[in-house]
């Protein structure tokens, strides 16, 4: 999986960036300040989302530290061509400028993933009889094509991603709030995982989608 690392120092951004990766599809990490982003590196981030104006090392420093390759946006309020340059200069693919649309900072971050040598994207997910490609949207239940709801497929999608995790009912209403407003509480919550469920039976294969009682749901991480 795709992996990204948020270095931002305000706690409300990061969690945006991270809600909104996550639901794309991506596993994310977070770090505070510069000092942190630089010991993240040992993650082996695939892209980083990086603020300039951090706490113990500033962007500029950090971006010093990053050697191997892995594509960089800088996302900072400051919006003058001399910086953009500047970071453009010191190996940045990309700058963002806040505050930014969420769309547009996606469609920037698949863009270097595309174009990055870095690259590995596991964008097909196996777990037992079904398969999830992110990339064509497309679920394969025995060479048969699975059709979701729109909140069925986040769901489902945002399980697969966290396969082999416990995902808490309340996670999972968090981070698809935005685009399910048919998803609005554990009770709705459950009629849509058990038509998810129902669905993959009905298509000939064997359900993936564990109940963890009083917890959430997760998908064991069996290929």
């Amino acid at each position: 999986m795709v992996r990204i690392l948020i270095v931002e120092d305000d706690e409300d951004i990061g969690n945006i960036l991270e809600r909104e990766l996550i639901k794309s599809g991506y596993e994310t990490c977070r770090a505070y300040s510069g000092t942190e982003g630089r010991l993240m590196l040992s993650t082996d981030p695939d892209l980083i989302l990086m603020d300039l104006m951090l706490p113990g090392m500033s962007g500029e420093e950090l971006l010093s530290h990053i050697t191997d390759g892995t594509p960089v946006i800088a996302v900072s309020a400051r919006s003058s061509i001399d910086d953009k340059v500047s970071l453009l200069e010191m190996g940045c693919v990309d700058y963002i400028t806040k505050p930014f649309e969420i769309r547009e900072l996606k469609a920037r971050v698949g863009s270097a993933l595309r174009n990055s040598s870095k690259k590995k994207t596991e964008s097909i997910i196996p777990a037992g009889d079904v398969t999830l490609n992110i990339t064509d949207r497309t679920i394969d239940v025995k060479g048969t094509d699975l059709h979701l709801t729109r909140t069925e497929y986040a769901i489902f999608k945002l399980l697969m991603v966290n396969k082999g995790r416990v995902v808490s009912k309340s996670e999972i209403l968090d981070l698809i709030a935005k685009d399910t407003p048919d998803c609005i509480d554990e009770s709705s919550l459950k009629v849509h995982v058990s038509n998810i469920r129902r669905k993959i039976k009905n298509a000939g294969g064997t359900d993936p989608i564990e109940a963890v009682w009083g917890i959430g749901f997760k998908i064991s991480d069996q290929s």
